[in-house]
């Protein structure tokens, strides 16, 4: 399923109505587009694999953030929650949005039906972009599935 924009805004319009909404909105070129409801599953899966690399990075300058924390690219101009992002060394925040990680090193979709097209197509364009990105992570629901 294609997302279907929302509302059309400048980066600073969006922080404002990001933050008096109490649902999440991905920003891209200047569209919005709300992000969709989760599972009980993706909820599950999304929390494993956050312990899971926490576990494994624990003594290593890496920190895991949850999909509470934006991923912001200016180039090109998205800002999206990602489910689970890993920056390593120091974390780099846009001047614009000091909540916008400008530096994941890895980042990991868990799919759903409704967001996998989305995922695996603009998506992961838009993430390739990002120069400080390393690997992009698909989790699959449906069955014991890992793309990196």
């Amino acid at each position: 399923m294609v997302p279907v924009a929302v509302a059309h805004m400048t980066y600073a319009e969006y922080l404002a109505f990001e933050a008096a909404s109490e649902t999440k909105h991905e920003y891209v070129n200047g569209e919005v587009f709300e992000k969709a409801g989760s599972t009980i599953t993706h909820g599950a899966l999304t929390a494993a694999v956050g312990a899971t690399l926490s576990n494994a990075l624990r003594d290593r300058p890496c920190r895991v953030l949850s999909s509470d924390v934006r991923v912001r690219s200016k180039v090109p101009g998205i800002s999206t929650y990602a489910d689970v992002t890993v920056v390593c060394q120091k974390i780099e925040v846009d001047d614009d949005d000091p909540q916008g990680v400008l530096n994941p090193r890895l980042i990991v979709e868990v799919l759903s039906d409704s967001t996998e097209g989305y995922d695996r197509g603009a998506k992961a364009t838009y993430y390739r972009r990002i120069a400080s990105l390393r690997e992009y992570v698909l989790v699959t629901q449906g069955e014991p599935l890992i793309e990196v």
